[in-house]
């Protein structure tokens, strides 16, 4: 019975609040708000509440929220039901509100905190909305331009219907607009399916119909155009005929994407499983994915690629601007799998020319087809004759990579025997172009077939490897050890290379076991064609040089190396027996050849480098022998040189050089490239000033003082004449002026610097 009375009580008292309610919310900033409608209320403080009464004729309903801060503080709410039980708060800015039962519910709208402020409500009903548009099918063509609206300010949003199959996979397009603007999918029981904000993918699940309320999330005023192109079974899309290789122009697509995120579509039939390529123009600004016809994204630029399909049946290739600025395009998507357009079949010796590809589209990719046997080590290598970017990939029967993913050799392993194909195009293209070319090497690493044959040679002696075209030599290795292998051309620059074995594995020259090894050069630079019209020759050397003839560590006062190059890539040598713990320099003439000289220990280790040997001096660490070797220098033609090693730690037998104006006389020519004299310990400062001038003959001199244990501690350019400063450590000293080869004569004086 008291039950009965409460409930009676409560009707009573709703009965009383609904009839004293304003007519207009908008006038006394409370009162009846109905759906759809937005007040705007100039003024609340302090602790005002200001009361709203929303009526929903339906039970569950979802109230969508809109409550806009103007100036002032933040306004906030809460909603009652119609029994006066709480059943939701919110804040400024988009919300939402589960309802229970239908009737009248009050909406109170109150400060965050005390002061005085203004604001904006509105509401929208997920299940009686005031207005709802209906979507027909035709909207989720990828032809439709979309849904254009207009929220204004303080809008609680949009309401839109509409029915696709369960599982239709839908591209939702970015509504654009001013501000944030977002709306979730709910399936027919109203649970959530997709959030619309950013462009994305969204899988519709749970039966239809479907339906969507869509504001801008702050409550601003904001066009926009609601898309959502179908990817399952897409319609609308540019159809295209799959490509053959070679000329593409009855089969080329064209797309137009006038912003960034702006996508477009395009349509192919296959009819049979297989491997497709993704041809796009620009494709530095353009994301590109296949779907198969019930949206499932099966590749994609920088994922997988080229795109293997796994049956017959239509599949849409969606196209995305990555650009800030409007990108038109051309496609092609050429069938990998077919034979359609390929050149005539290559073969894999490297004593051919290389093949010349030419492209006359944008979008064309060239094919040409190749024998091998299984275990095969194939590389393939090209090069544009004009400035661009060749792209290239090795194929099988079905179009598939042979060898995708990265690898640290060279070349790739064909899986078995057959046929396979290079397929390679450009990557760059210019409007103006109606033809490019570039050349293309197709070549087998292993037991690598037309390759000159050279076997070591030896120092002093021109290269073994006698002058001639084709990118490779056959390497004869009777004697297992560590070996240099090189290659100059005419003018001695030398183009480097890697060494193979007979699997066209990467070994290392300095250690081979007796076989037939393979030198190519540049052999993993894929992208640069070595053409039979390049001519060079091969230095095949052991290691460690031999037969070389003796020389001395006499050069202060002893007659220089004289030598000779006959041709590009010789390369020279003599033996050295320095002293254990002594210091070496290398003394040259101011005029003529300087050929790149270093020094190896017993091992055939390089322990000193041309640096080292003229600017520091080099330390002998070890027992002896060692060798000197000279190498012409890049674009040098060839010629005669002299070379001096001189010991110049210690005391050298080299007259005194006296201080004062009087100096000493340098003199240089014929078996003197160099004059040296020695200053006692007690007889120079810790900084002295040296002069130089010319007395006699032509050419320059340059200046470099020693200390006993033979440290280099000043050395100048070289110059006619010259006075220069130098910091000089204490004990004796060893000083010595380089000259030109020719007979000339310098004066050389000394005085403590000031």
């Amino acid at each position: 019975m008291r039950k009965l009375l409460l409930s009676i009580l409560a009707a009573v008292l709703a009965a009383t609040t609904l009839t004293s309610t304003p007519a207009s919310a908008a006038e006394s900033c409370g009162g009846s708000l109905a759906i759809g409608d937005i007040v705007r209320c100039e003024s609340i403080s302090g602790s005002q509440e200001h009361v709203y009464f929303v009526s929903v004729p339906k039970a569950n309903d979802v109230l969508y929220t809109m409550l806009t801060r103007g100036s002032g503080e933040s306004p906030q709410a809460r909603v009652t039901g119609p029994n006066g039980a709480g059943v939701c708060t919110f804040q400024s800015d988009a919300g939402r509100c589960q309802l229970k039962g239908a009737g009248t519910y009050k909406v109170i709208v109150s400060l965050y905190f005390q002061g005085s402020g203004d604001y904006t409500l509105g509401v929208q009903s997920l299940k009686s909305p005031s207005s709802c548009a209906t979507l027909p099918a035709s909207f989720f063509s990828f032809a439709s331009t979309g849904q254009a609206g207009a929220l204004p300010a303080g809008a609680p949003g949009d309401c839109f219907r509409f029915n696709q199959p369960a599982g239709s996979v839908l591209r939702l397009w970015s509504p654009k607009g001013n501000g944030d603007i977002q709306g979730d999918i709910l399936d027919a029981d109203l649970q959530p399916v997709c959030q619309i904000r950013y462009a994305q993918y969204c899988t519709l699940t749970g039966a239809g119909p479907y339906r969507l309320n869509l504001a801008e999330y702050y409550g601003a005023e904001t066009p926009y155009t609601l898309r959502m192109s179908r990817v399952s079974n897409a319609a609308g899309c540019q159809v295209l005929r799959t490509a053959p290789f070679g000329d593409v122009t009855a089969y080329e697509g064209t797309g137009s994407l006038p912003q960034q995120q702006d996508i477009t579509c395009h349509k192919t039939h296959v009819a049979a499983p297989g491997t497709l390529a993704v041809r796009i123009h620009n494709d530095q600004s353009v994301a590109w994915t296949v779907y198969d016809d019930a949206g499932e994204p099966l590749c994609s630029k920088w994922g997988q690629e080229p795109c293997a399909v796994p049956a017959a049946g239509d599949y849409t290739v969606i196209s995305e601007s990555q650009d800030w600025n409007p990108v038109s395009f051309r496609i092609a998507l050429p069938a990998l799998f077919r034979n359609t357009g390929c050149a005539p079949a290559t073969g894999l010796t490297w004593a051919t020319a290389a093949l010349v590809v030419s492209q006359s589209s944008a979008v064309q990719t060239n094919c040409h087809p190749f024998r091998a046997d299984a275990g095969d080590r194939v590389v393939a290598y090209a090069a544009p004759t004009t400035y661009n970017e060749v792209r290239k990939t090795i194929v099988d029967s079905t179009g598939a990579e042979v060898c995708p993913g990265y690898s640290d050799q060279d070349g790739c392993v064909v899986p078995a025997t057959g046929t396979y194909r290079v397929v390679s195009y450009l990557a760059d293209w210019n409007a103006e172009w109606t033809e490019q070319t570039y050349k293309l090497q197709v070549r087998r690493l292993s037991q690598a077939a037309g390759c000159p044959v050279v076997r070591p040679g030896a120092y002093n002696a021109p290269p073994a490897g006698a002058a001639g075209p084709i990118r490779c030599r056959t390497l004869v290795v009777t004697e297992p050890g560590a070996y240099t292998v090189r290659a100059f051309d005419a003018e001695n620059y030398e183009t480097y290379g890697q060494v193979y074995d007979g699997a066209g594995l990467k070994v290392n020259a300095r250690d081979l076991p007796a076989g037939r090894y393979t030198f190519v050069l540049n052999g993993g630079v894929t992208n640069s064609v070595i053409d039979n019209d390049f001519t060079y020759v091969t230095s095949f050397l052991p290691a460690q040089p031999a037969g070389c003839p003796a020389g001395t560590v006499d050069g202060l006062t002893g007659a220089p190396w004289h030598a000779e190059f006959t041709t590009a890539g010789e390369v020279l040598c003599r033996r050295l027996d320095p002293p254990n713990s002594s210091r070496l320099a290398l003394l040259r003439p101011t005029d003529g050849l300087t050929p790149d000289t270093y020094l190896l220990n017993a091992a055939g280790e390089r322990v000193c480098d041309l640096d080292t040997l003229t600017q520091y001096g080099c330390p002998i660490a070890d027992a002896g022998p060692y060798t000197a070797v000279a190498q012409q220098d890049e674009g040098a033609a060839p010629g005669s040189f002299a070379a001096a090693f001189a010991r110049v730690d210690g005391a050298p037998d080299c007259p005194s050089l006296p201080a004062g104006a009087d100096g000493a006389t340098a003199r240089t020519g014929g078996d003197r490239i160099a004059a040296c004299f020695t200053i006692p310990a007690d007889q120079h400062a810790g900084r002295e000033t040296f002069t130089w001038q010319r007395t006699a003959g032509e050419g320059t001199a340059r200046l470099a003082v020693f200390s006993s244990d033979g440290i280099r501690y000043c050395r100048t350019g070289a110059f006619p004449d010259r006075t220069i400063t130098c910091a000089l450590p204490a004990g004796p000293l060893t000083v010595v002026l380089e000259g030109p080869s020719t007979d000339a004569a310098f004066r050389l004086t000394r005085t403590a610097a000031s």
